[in-house]
């Protein structure tokens, strides 16, 4: 079977699982779009939902990608069982089934992982490590199971499912699967899933083969933890900046300062299933970005928290598709730097765990 193949067979199953706004199919993207298509199937393996979502807003779906791409997919020193944790870790902490299916799927294949258990001790402690970094008051007192020299990679990785997560929470389905399509499925599509990106893994994506994607930028300072790899580094410096322009094109300046200052008080701690809290935040706002101020906060606090009606009501006012990819982009980022921010990436006294065991699936 080759991959090729089936990826094309899966193009259209990919985009159809996209709610919200309309899936840019492959055939009929425009080539900014269809590059990252190609190089999605070239380097992850299948043309991944979480990150085709985005395509409405080109100049994001570039920076969600470089974030993506840099982290979890480029070897590097942190094995990809432990990122692969990680991944499934935030995921579970932000309460994101679809990301959660995705990436215990691989840990099932790498290590073995079965009823929350990883059997294996060093990517059982990365793992630990993001449940713990979820909140700065856990991280505190958490140890750091792996080399500074990692920190890009680890972090990396934390921050870029903590803003996937809110992204798939609005724009996917529960489980990766076209609508419609039966949940007994899921044992085939898993084993196809992994398969396909395992396969564009051994073909060794190189770092910063992408670059040329998006204008380079300066780090920002709330992601220094990247310093010191410079592909990383370079990817979200350049992912940080683009998503930046999207919230001052589509997100009104008192909006995004009210999710900013909601951001920096936050705990890391859910909000709970009231919605009072928001309704409380976006008083201050004028009426006319009511639904805005509150789909954004939603989005980087509580976006599992987010129904259809609160997405209509902000659509009432701005229908495009790129406004909103746009909005809850610049939204969702805010929070995960939030997080990356309080993240512990040096210990003196944390000794690294050993590697990851190898699977011995194909």
């Amino acid at each position: 079977m080759r991959p090729t193949l089936v990826q094309a067979g899966l193009r259209g199953l990919s985009t159809a699982q996209v709610r919200q706004v309309r899936a840019v199919r492959y055939g009929a993207a425009d080539e900014d779009v269809a590059r990252v298509y190609r190089e999605l199937e070239r380097d992850f393996g299948v043309l991944a939902p979480p990150i085709a979502l985005h395509a409405s807003s080109p100049d994001v779906l570039a920076a969600a990608w470089l974030m993506l791409r840099e982290t979890l997919l480029v070897p590097g020193t942190a094995p990809r069982a432990h990122k692969e944790a990680v991944s499934t870790a935030v995921s579970e902490s932000n309460d994101c089934p679809f990301c959660i299916s995705m990436h215990s799927s691989m840990l099932i294949d790498l290590v073995g992982y079965r009823n929350g258990t990883i059997p294996d001790p060093g990517t059982r402690a990365a793992a630990e490590w993001a449940t713990a970094n979820a909140t700065p008051d856990e991280a505190a007192g958490h140890p750091v199971p792996f080399p500074p020299a990692q920190a890009p990679e680890m972090v990396g990785t934390a921050v870029i499912l903590q803003y996937l997560n809110r992204m798939v929470n609005i724009f996917l389905g529960e489980l990766p699967l076209p609508p419609g399509a039966p949940a007994a499925s899921m044992t085939v599509v898993r084993r196809v899933l992994v398969w396909l990106i395992k396969s564009a893994e051994r073909r060794g994506p190189k770092a910063g083969a992408s670059f040329d994607l998006l204008p380079d930028a300066p780090l920002p300072e709330d992601m220094k933890w990247a310093e010191g790899h410079a592909a990383i580094a370079g990817a979200y410096a350049r992912g940080a900046a683009v998503i930046e322009e999207a919230g001052r094109r589509s997100v009104p300046a008192e909006v995004r300062s009210v999710v900013l200052e909601q951001v920096a008080r936050w705990d890391g701690k859910p909000m709970g299933l009231s919605r009072a809290w928001v309704e409380d935040a976006i008083a201050v706002l004028p009426e006319d970005q009511h639904d805005a101020g509150r789909l954004a906060l939603l989005t980087a606090l509580a976006s599992y928290q987010i129904d259809q009606s609160v997405v209509d009501r902000y659509r009432a006012g701005r229908p495009d598709d790129r406004s909103l990819i746009d909005l809850t982009s610049w939204s969702s980022l805010a929070a995960a730097r939030r997080v990356g921010s309080w993240m512990r990436f040096r210990t003196e006294e944390a000794e690294p765990l050993p590697p990851a065991a190898q699977s011995t699936h194909e």
